[in-house]
């Protein structure tokens, strides 16, 4: 499996290896096994692992805990060196630099999923899609140069039009 293969799940499964919304921290951390970095505001918390960025509230029920309200898959992050967990590069392989959109949504189309646009007013260098089944988006950059810094569009170091810019799952 590639590294296409794996944002195509996460998309229409809404999960990563077989972890999803409703989990617990402990629960990402077995499946991830990567370091991590918290960080915390009360009732909330932002758990980083590079690549894979989770949302977490805190529940009161008998015994108050912890459970996981959103996914992100970070895909820009990778062009400066974010780190892949070990269990990820696993099971895809080597994850490239960068991953367009036109090739992820041919493999969800291929799998039986539909992408739908998903935009609102509130920008123009990033367009959304959606993934109905899953309720899963895909945000895509539409401007590399969205604030008119000057940055070479052929630049591989440099975001670019078509660009997977990352992907959310959230059930809201």
């Amino acid at each position: 499996m590639s590294d296409l293969d794996f944002y195509a799940h996460v998309a229409t499964r809404g999960e990563v290896l077989g972890v999803g919304i409703g989990s617990r921290p402990a629960d990402w951390e077995a499946a991830l096994r990567s370091s991590y970095t918290d960080n915390r505001s009360p009732g909330l918390m932002q758990r980083d692992f590079g690549l894979v960025e989770l949302s977490f509230q805190e529940a009161e029920r008998a015994k108050p805990y912890w459970s996981c309200f959103g996914i992100g898959v970070e895909v820009h992050r990778l062009l400066h060196g974010a780190t892949v967990p070990p269990p990820l590069q696993d099971a895809h392989g080597q994850f490239s630099r960068r991953a367009r959109f036109d090739d992820l949504s041919a493999l969800i189309l291929r799998a039986g999923y539909s992408i739908e646009p998903d935009n609102d007013d509130t920008t123009e260098d990033i367009h959304r899609y959606r993934v109905p089944e899953s309720g899963a988006r895909i945000f895509v950059v539409a401007d590399a140069d969205p604030y008119g810094y000057g940055v070479d569009p052929d630049d591989p170091n440099e975001r670019q039009v078509g660009d997977v810019f990352g992907i959310s799952v959230s059930p809201a």
